[in-house]
């Protein structure tokens, strides 16, 4: 087991674990982040093509300018960026290492195993997002190869039966790309119809395919079972099955509460949500920080990069202050 005793181990090199390290440096704490994939792990998982809805300035952080092409940047815009500001920085980030346990020792004392190593630090911040929890539906079929819950690109998908599952933002853009790249699309949904919270200009284009038979909604509709060139759907009251050579279940994701249960951080059943301190983000169990979107629990559409990004300059100063009483 190593000796040295970091400051600060952050578990999560997404934007805002990132931005937390950049802020640990500034404080002269030492730090160490921890992510199970490549930094950003959860934008390298993004779509291909995939555009930012919001613009590059609300992307940024440690004050390094993301410069794009257009009025709002690319998923490889941000990848470059994000690469960009761990080198300026230097931070210490070990990737491709992912943290299983942690536990508490004593007073601001915590050993976090990885599954290389064991470290031990005196603050511990959460920074895990939630891109890596896909909801579940809990079908038969649902694990099938042909099955993802996570949508890459239109071109392998051309000339074939897609079912996109969900009825969101993520949804509707997955459909509308597979739809120009020529696959036969239906999406399904269990609600009346598209949520109200897809992008204004996103609504329109979708309702035109439906209203042109160009893709085909099943609303008011449940899975019951995935099979490798159908899915069982029942859709008031009637069973049907819809041709499917490839599945995209984009039904939504939640954080982990693993390390909330290690650790003792008291949190919401329901929503997943921990206690924390919000001027400090601070949870419960002194000496453990939250960070980024795993501070929405199941409810996802509250903290994003552009809020995110903050937290990291709150908590260090609260851990900085805490070093310096000491």
């Amino acid at each position: 087991m190593r000796t040295e005793l970091f400051d600060v181990i952050i578990i999560g090199a997404g934007p805002a674990g990132l931005a937390a390290a950049i802020e640990a440096k500034k404080y002269g704490l030492k730090h160490l982040a921890f992510d199970k994939g490549g930094i950003t792990n959860s934008i390298l998982h993004f779509p291909t093509q995939m555009i930012f809805f919001t613009t590059p300035e609300l992307l940024e952080i440690g004050g390094v300018p993301l410069v794009s092409e257009r009025e709002k940047p690319t998923r490889n815009e941000a990848l470059k960026y994000y690469r960009k500001v761990v080198g300026m920085y230097q931070l210490n980030v070990h990737q491709y290492e992912e943290v299983v346990g942690v536990q508490e020792m004593g007073p601001h004392v915590f050993r976090v195993e990885t599954v290389d190593a064991a470290y031990e630090t005196r603050n511990v911040v959460i920074s895990i997002g939630y891109y890596d929890n896909p909801n579940f539906m809990g079908v038969h079929g649902e694990d099938l190869p042909h099955v993802s819950h996570y949508y890459s690109e239109a071109h392998p998908f051309y000339d074939r039966d897609v079912i996109v599952i969900g009825g969101k933002n993520s949804a509707a853009e997955a459909a509308l790309d597979l739809f120009r790249g020529g696959a036969r699309v239906s999406l399904v949904h269990r609600g009346p119809a598209m949520a109200q919270t897809v992008k204004y200009w996103v609504r329109p284009d979708i309702e035109n395919r439906f209203k042109n038979g160009q893709i085909t909604p099943y609303f008011n509709a449940n899975v019951l079972e995935i099979a490798r060139r159908y899915v069982r759907i029942a859709q008031n009251g009637n069973t049907q099955d819809i041709p499917a050579q490839q599945v995209f279940a984009l039904t939504g994701y939640h954080c982990s509460t693993k390390f909330f249960d290690q650790l003792g951080v008291r949190y919401d059943r329901e929503t997943l949500r921990a206690e924390y301190n919000p001027e400090t983000f601070e949870t419960n169990v002194s000496g453990v920080f939250l960070a980024g979107a795993v501070i929405g629990g199941r409810i996802n559409g509250e903290i994003f990069i552009e809020n995110g990004r903050f937290h990291g300059e709150v908590l260090m100063k609260a851990i900085g202050n805490n070093r310096g009483r000491s």
